[in-house]
């Protein structure tokens, strides 16, 4: 017997791709494989134990369909390609997501096309909801924000929102990053897949999510519809509207499905419900209505059983795993926490080692100046001795100027108090003659007035006497008239004239009187003016000259100290010193005399 035919025969094999949410696999299958065989292949490879979720999909013309598990793969309508492209996806969805998907890597895969699903828009997801999800997105993804790594633009090159959301908003992709980034940074703690868990416990409750959507009509009168098939049940919507459905038939509700051909037909468990009839045109479509209803409605009832002792092992090993994860996290937040304590102090040492070492460097050299100048400061010190010596003697001598320029001031202040005495006096005197005029001015416009008067009467007199005469008695020149014409009359004239003169010649006495006063007064007044010109000149020579002499000695006691410094080799910055000018102002009340 030959070498060769002790070899056995080599089965056949076909290639196939399997498409995974996050990989793609390349598997060498046998011709007789079922298509159970194949799944199981696939899950064994990436890891899952929760197996009912998920089938594998393959694409036929114009719709898809899951792959058998009872039949061969290459007796179904698989396409001819090589490799065999199929695609692993979730084919039922749970109905508390958090209660039924168990492993990590079964909450990771439907995180995975859950997201993909709203970003391709095949699940309605508002503007809101859909910042919300992008930042459990990015906390998953990225892990704790942290302002030294996550710089602004960071989230550039990520498909976060559905480009319906980004439209819909004349907002820029820098508006919407700031606006993930806000969400994002209150996440902090949360881990990969505690951030997916929280991700599909907000997606699950959307209109869409987990509905397998086909196109129906009713009865024969052709109206288009559409049915949806999810893990709560059967639902009945309108040809433009997926959210709302107008009829829902939950699974607890429903008593037979039966198919025959294109007719579906929906027993109620309620026999008084009338029996819903559709009826769809595609075989292929109908035989998959027919596999999600059936599946959905299988893992209903599982859910209101006891849970199996596999997957009551698989929750107990999940339940320890999160345990374990959780500890490890706690033991990587302390190590990170106390490395940072760590940093911090160590960089702090580092800080004050530097700090002392400045100190220390800046100590030396004071030291060394402080040596370099011991000698200057000797020497300084004892000219600053000699210096105080003559400052003592300077300030002696300064003493016994001001003393006397004290007493200088007393004597200015007294011949001031005299000087302001006098000119009270003349004060008080002009008045007294201001007011002996005005007096006498009253008396002599009386005297004036009583002067007119007696004029005036005199003139009325003759007036009446010429009349007299003129009327009553005739011209002609006798004794009688001539006596009494040349007698009555000018003795009564000679009287008024002598009291007239007498009188002017009393007011031109008195006002005669009053100028020499006036005048006497006037120089009075110009003689305590001169003196206490001459004072106020003499004080201002006396103070102009003590100031020169105090500017003097001040001069030269700031030479004599520019010299000490010098020899010190010290620089020292004095202002330059201010010339006081002191100006002894008097002032004098001006006095206006009237009538002089």
């Amino acid at each position: 017997m030959s070498i060769l035919g002790l070899k056995k025969k080599q089965p056949k094999t076909f290639k196939v791709k399997v498409i995974t949410m996050d990989a793609e696999m390349e598997f060498s299958c046998e011709v007789k494989w079922k298509g159970k065989d194949l799944f199981d292949l696939v899950c064994r490879t990436v890891g899952l134990r929760e197996t009912w979720f998920f089938g594998l999909r393959y694409t036929v013309k114009d719709t898809y369909a899951w792959l058998k598990p009872d039949k061969r793969v290459l007796d179904q309508e698989v396409p001819k390609d090589s490799p065999i492209t199929f695609n692993f996806l979730a084919k039922f969805f749970p109905e508390k997501v958090e209660e039924e998907l168990v492993q990590e890597i079964t909450q990771h895969l439907f995180f995975l096309q859950v997201k993909k699903q709203i970003l391709d828009e095949e699940i309605f997801c508002s503007p809101e909801a859909s910042v919300l999800l992008a930042s459990y997105a990015v906390q998953a993804k990225y892990g704790d924000f942290d302002t030294n790594f996550h710089k602004p633009g960071f989230l550039a090159q990520d498909e976060l929102l559905p480009k319906t959301v980004s439209i819909q908003y004349q907002m820029t992709a820098d508006m919407w990053e700031e606006k993930i980034t806000a969400w994002y940074a209150e996440h902090r703690g949360l881990a990969r897949d505690e951030a997916e868990m929280e991700y599909l416990k907000i997606a699950q409750d959307l209109e869409m999510y987990g509905v397998s959507y086909f196109e129906i009509t009713q009865n024969k009168r052709d109206t288009n519809l559409l049915l949806g098939v999810d893990a709560q049940g059967l639902h009945i919507y309108s040809p433009n509207s997926k959210l709302a459905p107008n009829k829902s038939f939950p699974w607890s509700g429903i008593r037979n499905i039966s198919y025959s051909e294109k007719e579906f037909t929906i027993k109620p468990l309620d026999k008084k419900k009338d029996v819903f009839k559709f009826y769809s045109s595609q075989l292929r479509v109908n035989k998959l209505i027919l596999q999600l209803c059936i599946g959905n409605h299988d893992l209903f009832m599982r859910r209101r059983k006891v849970d199996s002792i596999e997957v009551q092992q698989m929750k107990a090993q999940a339940k320890e795993e999160k345990a374990r994860k959780k500890m490890e996290r706690q033991i990587l937040a302390r190590e990170k926490q106390m490395r940072e304590e760590a940093e911090r102090a160590k960089e702090e040492m580092e800080r004050r080692l530097f700090q002392l070492q400045d100190e220390a460097r800046l100590a030396n050299e004071a030291l060394l100046r402080s040596e370099e100048t011991a000698d200057l400061l000797a020497e300084k010190a004892q000219i600053a001795e000699e210096e105080a010596k003559l400052l003592a003697h300077k300030a002696a001598e300064a003493e016994q100027e001001r003393q006397r320029l004290e007493v200088t001031a007393m004597k200015t202040k007294e011949e001031k108090r005299l000087m302001e005495q006098k000119m009270r006096e003349a004060e008080q005197l002009a008045v007294k003659l201001v007011e002996q005029s005005e007096r006498r001015l009253k008396e002599a416009d009386h005297l004036k007035q009583d002067l007119t008067e007696a004029k005036d009467a005199e003139r009325r007199a003759k007036q009446k006497l010429l009349e007299i005469t003129k009327t009553t008695y005739p011209v002609p020149h006798s004794s009688l008239f001539s006596d009494f014409a040349c007698e009555s009359p000018p003795a009564r004239l000679d009287f008024k004239d002598s009291d007239m003169k007498r009188l002017s010649m009393e007011i031109e006495r008195e006002r005669l009187e009053y100028m020499e006063k006036s005048k006497h007064l006037q120089d009075q007044l110009k003689e305590l003016k001169s003196e206490i010109e001459s004072l106020k000149l003499e004080e201002q020579q006396q103070q102009q000259a003590s100031l020169y002499n105090l500017h003097s000695e001040h001069i030269y006691k700031c030479s004599n100290l520019k010299t000490l410094q010098h020899k010190l080799g010290l620089q020292e910055t004095r202002s330059p010193p201010q010339s006081v000018q002191l100006n002894s102002v008097f002032i004098w009340p001006v006095y206006s005399l009237h009538h002089w």
